[in-house]
């Protein structure tokens, strides 16, 4: 059977510091610099993607995962033609539909009614395909009240669910999503990740870039991982997410962390340093910090917040704890948070830290470290938890009886 899309030897090189005149000016200036002698230095190569190749069957639903600056977002714009590969080619089979920048194409000045016209045929919707599904849209979008209503008048949030919301209800034979899930609130990315799970079941093929684990092993029968722009990795989900978190075990910092106050931060399994637990594991989040000023009793705390929406899960301190330090005065310390189980949901997290004394504070750190916890059967029932239900799991003993 012929891939819906084959990817062969696909490379991206950018050159840093070429010269671009947008003007007749910029052009001038450039040459009469290099006339007086002040030529500008050899523009540095960096190559986003170098000699990709795999290929994705039809139907298939494909999770492109990898740190920032792994090639991810760049491979799609290839494949998207937003961008030529400086080598290799592409085959695309099938109507495709690409969801990159959500809202590209809307006008400030037009109504939300003429944008949703306007945002689908940039798509590559047909007037009659968009009259047809117009009332699905805005149903989607929950923006009805303000149809009429010139979108510049929109919060940021209004603009991604009608512009997700014309996207999402295009029918291609192909599918790019570049981390749409990373925009707007809680509820809005549910119904996003829901309408994607009605893409999929559809049998159309999808190829997904997300740093949601728990999105990519819902949605997603095979991974793809990326690492310096190569593919580092291509197997089943689960295998890929593993092969990505081992990622961090490999290239983790040595600890120090860039603050004034606190000078260290890591998470601890045993003597390890770790960047990913799995749910329901221990970890051990230890920090080394000092004061302004020698006192007895200095206060520590973290929070941890959900990468994808910036919510914070827990916070918690050692004024709360009613912790003891040593009996002597002192202004630099160091602190051991020992979590015996984490029940946080699978998924990534990213961790504040703060440092104070007497009601004041002297330093907060947001996202001094990232945590990701990996799906794990917590249950022993063979059924994985679902982050829908929220950043936290617990484990009742619960007992039925007919009534």
């Amino acid at each position: 059977m012929k891939p819906a899309i084959r990817i062969k030897n696909i490379a991206k090189r950018y050159r840093l510091g070429e010269e671009h005149h947008s003007t007749i000016g910029d052009a001038l200036a450039a040459m009469f610099n290099r006339r007086k002698g002040k030529v500008s230095k050899q523009p540095e190569e960096i190559w986003a993607l170098k000699d990709v190749s795999f290929d994705v069957a039809p139907g298939e639903v494909v999770g492109i995962i990898g740190r920032n600056g792994a090639g991810k977002s760049t491979l799609l714009k290839i494949l998207s033609r937003i961008t030529e590969p400086t080598q290799g080619e592409i085959e695309l089979h099938g109507r495709v539909s690409s969801l990159l920048e959500v809202g590209t194409g809307f006008h400030p000045e037009l109504s939300g009614r003429d944008n949703v016209y306007l945002n689908g045929s940039v798509l590559g919707m047909k007037k009659a395909e968009i009259d047809r599904k117009f009332d699905e849209i805005v149903d989607f979008s929950g923006v009805e009240k303000f149809l009429d209503t010139p979108v510049k008048h929109y919060s940021s949030g209004m603009q991604v669910r009608l512009a997700f919301a014309v996207a999402a209800h295009l029918e291609p034979e192909i599918l790019i999503v570049d981390e749409v899930l990373a925009v707007g609130d809680a509820e809005f990315q549910r119904k996003c990740l829901g309408r994607m799970s009605e893409v999929a079941d559809s049998g159309r093929t999808i190829l997904f870039v997300s740093h949601n684990m728990a999105a990519v092993e819902n949605l997603c029968t095979r991974g793809v991982l990326l690492q310096g722009g190569q593919v580092a990795f291509s197997g089943t989900t689960s295998e890929c997410i593993g092969q990505y978190a081992s990622c961090f075990k490999e290239k983790l910092l040595d600890g120090t962390i860039k603050g004034k106050l606190i000078t260290r931060a890591e998470f601890l399994d045993g003597d390890c340093r770790v960047g990913s637990i799995s749910m329901g594991q221990g970890v051990v989040l230890t920090l080394a910090f000092r004061t302004p000023k020698v006192t007895q009793r200095p206060r520590v705390g973290v929070v941890f917040r959900r990468r994808l929406t910036g919510e914070a899960v827990f916070s918690i301190d050692s004024d709360m704890l009613g912790a003891s330090w040593a009996s002597r005065p002192a202004d630099r310390f160091q602190a051991r948070f020992v979590f015996e189980e984490l029940n946080l949901i699978h998924g990534e997290y990213l961790v504040d830290l703060y440092v104070g004394c007497d009601g004041e504070n002297f330093e907060r750190l947001k996202q001094a470290l990232e945590l990701h916890v990996l799906v794990s059967d917590v249950f022993g029932t063979g059924r994985l938890p679902d982050s829908h239900f929220g950043p936290m799991f617990v484990t009742p003993i619960l007992s039925l009886d007919a009534a």
